[in-house]
């Protein structure tokens, strides 16, 4: 199945200049969503991945999905004061400027294998984040897989050293 079709292009948001890539269309359809969840786990079934880890907002639907197709626990990523327990928090930057994320400091254990997942990898920052809490819990990062990746942002560049995995790719704006 193309998934690539199911992207919607909106140009000039959230500002003039950006296209951006909605996975809305993908997400109601049913056929679309079980393929991306399906293909987004499928390199990493056999890698003892203990927890899923997705930022919100819509890491939580495609982490949440994929945690369940590999039998795995999820960690959800919030926004600083969204969760109701001790929190391990980490700043970071986005395309259009900063931000914080949090989650909590009970949610991974020393020595877990981690998957992270997103929907879209453009400049890193998010992900990188979530990278950094776990491994600041003691846990493994095992990959780093999205649903679309903006290749042209260099997003890979954040997170080396990890294994970067991306379904659908855009070269250009």
């Amino acid at each position: 199945m193309d998934l690539k079709k199911f992207i919607r292009d909106v140009p000039g948001f959230p500002k003039e200049g950006i296209v951006f890539r909605d996975i809305t269309p993908l997400l109601k359809d049913a056929a679309a969503l079980q393929e991306a969840v399906r293909a987004l786990a499928a390199p990493f079934r056999e890698e003892d991945v203990e927890l899923v880890l997705g930022a919100e907002a819509r890491g939580f639907i495609l982490g949440g999905a994929v945690a369940c197709e590999l039998g795995a626990g999820f960690v959800p990523v919030r926004k600083v004061g969204k969760l109701p327990a001790e929190t391990i928090e980490q700043a970071y930057e986005l395309e259009y400027g900063t931000s914080t994320l949090a989650m909590h400091r009970d949610a991974v254990r020393a020595g877990q294998r981690v998957l992270l997942v997103d929907d879209l990898l453009a400049t890193g920052g998010t992900v990188a984040a979530c990278a950094q809490m776990v491994e600041a819990l003691g846990g493994e990062v095992v990959a780093c897989a999205f649903l679309v990746e903006l290749s042209f942002l260099k997003g890979r560049d954040a997170l080396r050293p990890y294994r970067v995995v991306s379904l659908i790719e855009y070269e250009a704006e």
